[in-house]
């Protein structure tokens, strides 16, 4: 007896339910973090005109100012949820930032 417990993927043209998609807790540590940072990454200049990846983006995008500081204050809340995650006193405090 196989169980397919693979979860339906949901494409869609309307902005608004991939905005509903982005906040919906799924158990996964920072996933709403990370899924914000990767939104906002998206939305950048660099990505949407000037056809770069996400990953030169956050290398080079603060430098030319092509890349919102926002997308730099998410990144740095992910990172900080991701360490609270290893840190032995988070398990008692709650994870950092985590939305």
């Amino acid at each position: 007896m196989t169980h397919n417990r693979t979860p339906e993927l949901k494409f869609s043209d309307n902005p608004d339910e991939e905005d509903e998609n982005i906040n919906k807790k799924t158990g996964i540590a920072c996933d709403r973090l990370r899924k914000a940072v990767k939104e906002c990454l998206k939305q950048s200049d660099c990505v949407q005109v000037d056809r770069r990846s996400a990953k030169e983006c956050v290398k080079n995008g603060r430098d030319d100012g092509s890349v919102p500081e926002k997308c730099f204050s998410l990144l740095t809340t992910l990172y900080q949820c991701k360490t609270s995650m290893i840190d032995r006193r988070a398990r008692f405090r709650g994870r950092k930032g985590d939305l």
